[in-house]
């Protein structure tokens, strides 16, 4: 019985030491500080870093000074070492990205507005990717002669011309793609050629990806990935407008993003209502590049058979889509429908 009684003497504490020196009171406060900092702050792994270190070598002053605890001096050194390490790395990821000269307008002009980080535009850029140079009147492509499978590029410096047949089409500017339809068109069929002749009417200069290398990538990284998908198909948009106003200036082009001209519509309402009213595509580009309007005159030509299936789009509702309409137009516009048209 006497054995038992003194039991529980042995394993509750009788007497408490007195507290422990304010360094070990310190330690313990920085590691507290450093676990609350809240994951909002933008800084908060570096100052959770910072904290930590901070707290173990509180720690190691406090069992080398006043405790003389060797195990409790070498478990500290380890966790600062470590955090150290942490630390350390974490300003290494955020030192400053350096972009080359030629290819900052890009990254300012394309891919920064969509928040692509300096460190990912330098890893896109800098493994599988080359600047080439053009001098005026070298060709980019050919004509049913190069493959579209090869690379994907952007302008850098200069200008391009691209026709088709010998006909004009449009220009392509500084910070533009320059094959990017024939990317987005051919991506799901390979070994098809250029149908169009891109040449650089002045000395260029263009950024340009290997295409297999830079889809297998893009497949590794989901946001790069809808990035280019936005910026090309932004792009083909562009030259589209260029394509159905091939007189537009340089300025013009660069504001073609936020409004489209008046030229830019009737030219692609024409083209809507020639491919809609007939089935010879060749008589079709052939009118849009002689710069006539070809939906009235293959409308009038007595070859030509209208499509039962399709109708051309009207003036006024193509008009409509870019006017901005006041009270007073919406009611002259309502539509009246009679039960013959239903």
């Amino acid at each position: 019985m006497s054995s038992l009684a003194l039991e529980p003497n042995t394993t509750s504490c009788q007497e408490w030491e007195e507290a422990h020196h304010l360094l070990f009171h310190l330690g313990n406060l920085s590691l507290l500080v450093g676990l609350i900092i809240p994951t909002t702050v933008a800084l908060h792994m570096i100052l959770l870093r910072l904290l930590l270190m901070t707290g173990c070598s509180l720690f190691i002053a406090w069992a080398t000074l006043y405790r003389c605890n060797l195990d409790v001096m070498v478990w500290n050194v380890v966790f600062l070492v470590v955090n150290f390490m942490h630390f350390f790395f974490l300003l290494y990821k955020r030192r400053p990205i350096k972009i080359d000269r030629e290819l900052r307008a890009v990254y300012k002009r394309m891919f920064e507005p969509l928040h692509v980080r300096e460190a990912l535009f330098q890893r896109l850029t800098g493994q599988f990717c080359t600047i080439q140079t053009l001098k005026k009147g070298q060709i980019y492509a050919a004509e049913d002669k190069t493959s579209v499978d090869e690379r994907l590029s952007i302008l850098l410096k200069g200008k391009m011309k691209v026709s088709y047949r010998g006909h004009f089409l449009h220009n392509i500017y500084t910070n533009a793609f320059i094959d990017s339809p024939e990317f987005r068109s051919t991506e799901m069929h390979r070994g098809e050629k250029f149908q169009v002749t891109i040449t650089a009417e002045e000395n260029s200069k263009f950024l340009c990806w290997s295409r297999e290398r830079l889809t297998y990538f893009l497949e590794s990284d989901t946001f790069l990935n809808e990035v280019f998908r936005y910026l090309i198909g932004k792009d083909i948009t562009n030259k589209l407008y260029s394509l159905n106003d091939p007189t537009l200036s340089d300025k013009a082009v660069k504001k073609m993003d936020r409004q489209p001209s008046l030229c830019s519509q009737l030219s692609m309402m024409q083209m809507r209502n020639s491919m809609a009213s007939t089935s010879d595509t060749d008589d079709v580009l052939n009118q849009i590049l002689r710069g006539g309007s070809a939906g009235s005159s293959l409308q009038k030509s007595p070859g030509t058979k209208a499509s039962s299936a399709m109708k051309p789009i009207e003036e006024g509702m193509e008009d409509d889509v870019f006017e901005t309409e006041s009270p007073r137009s919406k009611s002259r516009h309502i539509p009246s429908t009679s039960t013959e048209e239903v």
